[in-house]
């Protein structure tokens, strides 16, 4: 069983700002390593983020979207960045309606994650979507996007082209085969 304990704690002793943008931040921190030496650490900060997961007629609601950093396009499930002092509950509502169309009657919280704790304080929370009733998208004005609803099949086949190849969709689609396995999710 690992033990928590504070004697690998890095102190930090320096911070400084490099980059201010409208979602991201990044910083330079000077650390203290627990042997007394020091490091940097580059650390990307972010509001945090929700996602949610679902499933309509035996299939997951999923948009597709050009990613810049990736040059590529992803087929990911809805998402999108936290507002500041948001609840992650109402952000997940807010993105599966407006990139969707599709209004949840209920939103059971899943699980969250840290997306990249190397370098990011970025935390995803992942949302089951039920009780679903069809409205209108209205996606950002900056957002492009494809709507499809597929099969687990389909996702599966998607994350093996990696047209699927985020961690929160992948993430998304083995919870929802565990669920059609087991019932419980």
């Amino acid at each position: 069983m690992l033990k928590k304990t504070d004697e690998y704690r890095e102190r930090t002793v320096h911070t400084e700002p490099v980059f201010q943008g409208k979602i991201i931040s990044l910083q330079v921190d000077t650390v203290e390593l627990p042997h007394g030496g020091t490091a940097t650490r580059e650390i990307v900060r972010h509001p945090g983020a929700a996602a949610v997961l679902a499933i309509i007629d035996g299939k997951m609601l999923v948009v597709e979207q050009y990613r810049k950093p990736m040059e590529k396009f992803q087929v990911e499930i809805p998402a999108g960045k936290l507002d500041a002092g948001e609840d992650p509950g109402i952000a997940a509502g807010r993105e599966l309606e407006e990139e969707t169309g599709y209004k949840a009657g209920r939103l059971k919280p899943l699980t969250a994650f840290y997306t990249s704790p190397g370098f990011a304080d970025e935390k995803l929370f992942l949302y089951l979507a039920e009780d679903l009733v069809k409205g209108e998208s209205r996606p950002d004005e900056d957002e492009f996007l494809n709507v499809e609803a597929i099969t687990l099949e389909q996702a599966q086949q998607y994350i093996r082209e990696e047209r699927i190849s985020d961690a929160k969709t992948i993430l998304a689609v083995y919870a929802w085969q565990i669920y059609r396995l087991t019932g419980e999710i």
